[in-house]
């Protein structure tokens, strides 16, 4: 029998013990053992509920417990989960997380700690809800030189652009019907600022790197600035809006601080992007969420599922259960050092653009060409008068925004996805 604790006994705590008790039989044949909840700590009581006679308020009955051999973190927040999961780590215990903030923040420290005792620290849960990429770029596909992950991280903004662009509503009038479904929080910002799928991104890019990916070095944009007027704009193009976490390896063509020309560098953005209908993540609407990933041997592969909800990150974090209850004494998760690495200046990519722009085309035509260093392409919306869009040809985003200070008619710009 292999005892674990689960700490938090909220929407995916309760979910795992959900999980564990529809699947139990399925779950441990696949072990190989039978999995016990022995305790769930919360600070709450749950009269009526049969977990009762398992809650319990004090940490220090689980880590001074050797019957646990697995700890499930899924309180969420930064304190006091990561002391809890370290103390566990230190105390021979495996630990198993969604916690995406613990991971971003603390996780090469806990992976280090992790293998040092011969346990594991699991977090599959913490990206993607439940679908399965840790567990794909930690085994699948660790033959291969990752190029580039581009993923659709945050269902709550991917619900909210789906309407807008399906049903012509404006953002203020989504994000309550979001706010009244629960796909979003009263305080929204976590989703529609980017801070979510940058979190995630910033995992995803530490396993492709190798090295810590600090969270706050990448550049994030949400969704609040979104028109009608811009979605109308991108179905006149044929193509959507989305809002892309994105990390990129590629050659660094030109030697600046930090970078020699000809070496390996990384760079990674959180942001709105225009996608062509042949894009893999055009049709991923609603709350679904998906990643897609290109190696240098595999070439492309994409995983799609729900990111979030009660019972699919609840799989997730059983699945690491299971994973760590068939490895208790071998470390089986692929390690990031603790340095952080240097994540290639945004500014220094280049890309095509797309403007929207106040006045009319044959006064500014030849301005913004000259200005833009190459033809530009015309967008028309027949219902929006006094005002164009334009794509720009290739630029680098240096380029491209200290350009943009030229022209104060620009309404709205966006990157367009390759």
């Amino acid at each position: 029998m292999i005892n674990i604790a689960i700490i938090g006994y909220g929407t995916v705590g309760s979910g795992v013990v959900e999980v564990i008790e529809t699947n139990g039989a399925l779950i441990n044949q696949r072990t190989g053992d039978e999995i016990q909840v022995k305790y769930v700590l919360d600070l709450r009581d749950f009269p009526g509920d049969p977990i009762q006679e398992k809650i319990i308020h004090d940490f220090e009955t689980i880590v001074n417990d050797p019957e646990i051999k697995i700890v499930v973190e899924v309180m969420g927040g930064i304190e006091p989960a990561y002391t809890f999961a370290k103390r566990s780590l230190l105390a021979g215990k495996s630990v198993v997380t969604s916690n995406k903030a613990l991971v971003a923040d603390h996780g090469a420290e806990l992976l280090s700690i992790a293998q040092e005792h011969q346990v594991n620290f699991l977090f599959e849960a913490s990206v993607g809800g439940g679908i399965p990429i840790i567990r794909a770029l930690n085994t699948s596909i660790t033959a291969d030189e990752i190029e580039e992950i581009i993923g659709i991280l945050n269902g709550t903004t991917n619900y909210m652009l789906t309407k807008m662009f399906k049903e012509g509503a404006d953002y203020n009038e989504v994000l309550k019907e979001a706010q009244a479904l629960g796909y979003a929080e009263r305080d929204p910002s976590a989703d529609v600022e980017g801070y979510d799928s940058c979190r995630k991104i910033a995992i995803l890019s530490s396993l492709m790197s190798g090295q810590q990916v600090n969270f706050n070095d990448i550049h994030t944009e949400g969704i609040t600035k979104i028109s009608t007027e811009d979605i109308l704009y991108a179905k006149e193009m044929r193509m959507t809006l989305k809002l892309l976490a994105c990390a990129r390896r590629d050659i660094v063509t030109k030697a600046i601080p930090h970078f020699e020309e000809g070496e390996d560098h990384i760079h990674a953005a959180v942001a709105p992007y225009l996608l062509y209908e042949d894009h893999p993540l055009f049709h991923v609407d609603g709350v679904f969420n998906a990643v897609f990933v290109k190696g240098n041997v595999l070439g492309d592969a994409m995983f799609y599922g729900s990111g979030a909800g009660k019972l699919p990150t609840a799989s997730a974090v059983v699945a690491d259960v299971v994973d760590a209850s068939k490895h208790l004494h071998t470390s089986v998760m692929t390690m990031w050092h603790p340095d952080e690495v240097h994540l290639y200046p945004l500014s220094h990519t280049k890309k095509r653009y797309f403007v929207r722009i106040k006045g009319k085309v044959d006064a500014l035509r030849n301005h913004l060409e000259s200005a833009f260093a190459g033809p530009i392409e015309i967008i028309e919306v027949p219902e929006l008068q006094g005002e164009f869009g334009f794509k720009t040809s290739i630029l680098s985003e240096g380029k491209f925004y200290e350009t943009c200070k030229e022209f104060p008619a620009i309404i709205s710009t966006y990157r367009i996805a390759d």
